[in-house]
C-alpha cells in the first residue's frame, strides 16, 4: 500500500484552499451587493442556477454514507444495493413533476412550514422536532463519524479526534456563508469527488485485472469481477430458504429482493427527495423551470454514482475473496465491510490519493454543511421565529442561524467522540437507512396526503406520525416474537447473534408500517369534512411540463430501464 506522500499532500491542501477562496469570493460579493436577509441565509434567494442546483443535491446527497457505506455494502451485498441509486431517479422526476410546484406555488420554505399551511401548527412543530432529532442524532452525527473514520484509516490511525474536529471546523466555515455559498462551492465539489471517484475505481479495477494475471487494465478487471462474482452483479436477491447461510439472509435483511421494491424503497426516496428539508431546500429558492431543470440534472447523476461508489466495494470482495487486502479489510484487529473503500484508496498513486481523499472530504464536508444548513433552517424559521422571539428582526434570525449551525456541530462532535450512539456496530449504510425508516413512513404519509386528498385532516396527520412511529418500533423489534416469524404480513429471518434474534428486513417494515399509517390517516379523516378548509388549490395545469423537461424525463427512464434489463 502506497502512503501518503508530499505531493499527496500539497493537493489536498490545495483542495482546501481552492473552496474556501471560493466561497469566500461568492460571500464577498454577496455582502457587498447588501444582501444578508433570513432567506438569502438559508435559500440563497433564487440565486442558485439549474446546474448548481444539481450539484449541490449530488454533493449534499453523496456523503460519508454514499462512499464509505455503499461500497461496504457492495463488498457485502452487491450491485442490489445500487437500487438506492436508480430508483432515486425516478424519485427525482416525481419529485421535479409534481412535489416541487406544489412547493413553490404555495412559497413553502420549509417542510414544517407546508404542514403548517397543510394542517395545523401542532403537526409542524411535532414534525420540526422530530426532524431536528434525526437531523443532529442520526445524520449529522453518522455523516461525521463515518468521514472521519474513513480518513483516519488512511492516514494510518490515531488521528481520529483531530479530523473529527477539522472536518467539523470546515464544515462550519462553509455554512455560515449561507446556502448560497453551500450551493456554488458544491459545485467544485461534486467535480473534485467525480474526478477522485472515477480515479478510485479505476485504480480498483486494475487491482483485480493485476490480480488475476491481466496486467494494469481495467475494462479486463471489471470483466473479471463478472466471472468470479456473477452474484454480486445482481439486481434482486433470492429470498433464502430454509437452511441458508447466515452471509446469504444477512444480505436479504439489507435487500429483501423483489418486495422491496414494493415497500420501503419507494418510500426511503420519496421521502427522502421530496419531503426533506436538507434536499429541498437547493429548489425551493428558485423559480419552477430552474428547479425542474437542476432536479432532473441531478436524476441524470444518479445513474451514474454505482460506478464510483459501489463498484469499489465489489472489486474490494473479490481481492479480498482471492487472498488480497487481508489486512486492510481487518484494520483494527477485526473484519468490517466498510474498510472497503478506503482499503482500495491505500493503493492508488502519488497524486491520485490526494485528489481522492480530496474527493472523500469534499463529500463529507459538503454533507456536514448541508445538513447544518437544514438544521440551522428549520430552527430558526419554525421554532425560533414562531415560539421563541416572533418580533425577532431579520439580522437577529441569521445570527440565530448561525449560533444553531455551531451548537449542532459541536453536539455531533460529543457524540461522535466515543461513537456514543453504536454506529460502527450497525454498519454505517444501515444505521443511517434503518433510523431514518423509523419516522420516514409517516412523514411520507402526511405529505402524500396532504398533497393530494383534499380530505385530509391536521387530527389524521397527528394520528398518522404517532401511527408510523409505533408500527415501525412493532415491525422493526417486537413482531417475530409476537406474531410468529412467518405470517401473511412478512417473513422474520435469524440475525446470527448470540441471542437468537429474528428479524425482519426493515424495508419490509417501512412498508408495512406506511401501509397501517394510510389506513389510520384514511380512516380519521373520513370522519371530517369531505374537503378540509386547509386542503391545497392545485390547478389542472400545474403538472404539466415543457419539451425539455420531457426529453430529460424520458432520457432517463430509457437509461434506467437499459440498467435493469442487463442486470435483473
Amino acid at each position: 500500500m502506497n502512503k501518503f506522500t508530499h505531493i499527496d499532500y500539497i493537493i489536498f491542501v490545495i483542495y482546501f484552499v481552492v473552496v474556501s477562496s471560493y466561497g469566500y469570493w461568492v460571500y464577498s460579493r454577496k455582502k457587498i451587493k447588501g444582501v444578508s436577509d433570513s432567506k438569502d441565509f438559508f435559500l440563497a434567494e433564487g440565486s442558485l442556477t439549474w446546474w448548481a442546483i444539481g450539484a449541490s443535491l449530488i454533493a449534499s446527497n453523496i456523503s460519508a454514507e454514499q462512499f464509505i457505506g455503499t461500497s461496504g455494502q457492495g463488498f457485502a451485498v452487491g450491485l442490489a444495493v445500487a437500487a438506492y441509486e436508480w430508483v432515486a431517479a425516478i424519485a427525482l422526476i416525481i419529485v421535479a413533476v409534481w412535489f416541487i410546484p406544489i412547493f413553490l406555488k404555495n412559497k413553502i420554505f420549509t417542510m414544517p412550514q407546508f404542514l403548517h399551511a397543510r394542517y395545523n401548527e401542532t403537526v409542524s412543530f411535532i414534525m420540526a422536532i422530530f426532524w431536528l432529532l434525526l437531523y443532529v442524532l442520526v445524520n449529522l452525527t453518522s455523516i461525521l463519524y463515518l468521514g472521519a473514520l474513513a480518513i483516519n484509516s488512511l492516514a494510518g490511525g490515531g488521528y481520529l479526534h483531530e479530523i473529527i474536529i477539522a472536518l467539523a471546523i470546515f464544515a462550519l466555515f462553509i455554512t455560515l456563508g449561507g446556502m448560497k455559498v453551500i450551493g456554488y462551492t458544491d459545485v467544485i465539489q461534486v467535480l473534485v469527488l467525480v474526478i477522485g471517484g472515477l480515479a478510485t475505481t479505476y485504480i480498483a479495477l486494475t487491482l483485480v485485472s493485476e490480480k488475476f494475471g491481466f496486467g494494469s487494465d481495467a475494462l479486463a478487471g471489471l470483466s473479471a469481477m463478472f466471472k468470479d462474482a456473477p452474484e454480486h452483479f445482481k439486481m434482486i436477491m433470492a429470498k433464502p430458504q430454509a437452511g441458508a447461510p447466515q452471509a446469504e439472509i444477512n444480505k436479504y435483511l439489507a435487500l429483501p429482493g423483489i418486495a422491496m421494491y414494493f415497500a420501503g424503497q419507494w418510500i426511503v426516496n420519496l421521502n427522502y427527495w421530496g419531503c426533506n428539508q436538507y434536499i429541498t431546500q437547493r429548489a425551493l429558492g428558485a423559480d419552477l423551470k430552474t428547479a425542474r431543470t437542476g432536479i432532473l440534472f441531478a436524476g441524470l447523476m444518479k445513474l451514474a454514482m454505482p460506478i464510483i461508489v459501489v463498484l469499489p466495494g465489489i472489486a474490494a470482495y473479490v481481492l479480498y475473496k482471492n487472498g488480497g487486502l487481508q489486512q486492510e479489510m481487518n484494520s483494527g484487529g477485526h473484519f468490517n465491510s466498510d474498510n472497503a473503500y478506503s482499503a482500495i484508496l491505500g493503493f492508488l498513486p502519488t497524486g491520485l490519493k490526494g485528489l481522492s481523499v480530496a474527493a472523500l472530504t469534499a463529500a463529507i464536508v459538503a454533507s456536514l454543511a448541508g445538513k447544518a444548513n437544514s438544521i440551522s433552517t428549520i430552527f430558526t424559521l419554525d421554532i425560533y421565529k414562531k415560539h421563541i422571539d416572533k418580533e425577532a428582526s431579520e439580522k437577529k434570525m441569521v445570527i440565530t442561524g448561525k449560533i444553531v449551525i455551531l451548537a449542532a456541530l459541536v453536539f455531533s462532535i460529543i457524540l461522535t467522540w466515543k461513537d456514543l450512539l453504536g454506529i460502527s456496530g450497525e454498519g454505517g449504510f444501515t444505521y443511517i437507512q434503518k433510523y431514518t425508516g423509523y419516522i420516514s413512513p409517516g412523514i411520507f404519509a402526511i405529505f402524500i396526503l396532504g398533497f393530494f386528498w383534499k380530505r385530509t385532516t391536521g387530527a389524521a396527520a397527528i394520528a398518522g406520525i404517532l401511527t408510523s412511529f409505533a408500527m415501525s418500533v412493532l415491525f422493526n423489534n417486537f413482531a417475530p416474537a409476537l406474531f410468529g416469524h412467518e405470517t401473511i404480513l412478512y417473513t422474520a429471518f435469524p440475525t446470527g447473534d448470540a441471542k437468537g434474534t429474528w428479524q425482519i428486513p426493515f424495508l419490509i417494515c417501512m412498508g408495512l408500517s406506511f401501509f397501517f399509517t394510510v389506513i389510520v390517516m384514511a380512516v380519521i379523516s373520513l370522519a371530517g369534512p369531505k374537503i378540509n378548509p386547509k386542503a391545497l388549490d392545485i390547478p389542472k395545469n400545474m403538472f404539466k411540463v415543457d419539451k425539455g423537461t420531457l426529453a430529460l424525463i424520458i432520457v432517463t427512464l430509457m437509461l434506467l430501464t437499459m440498467l435493469y434489463v442487463k442486470f435483473w
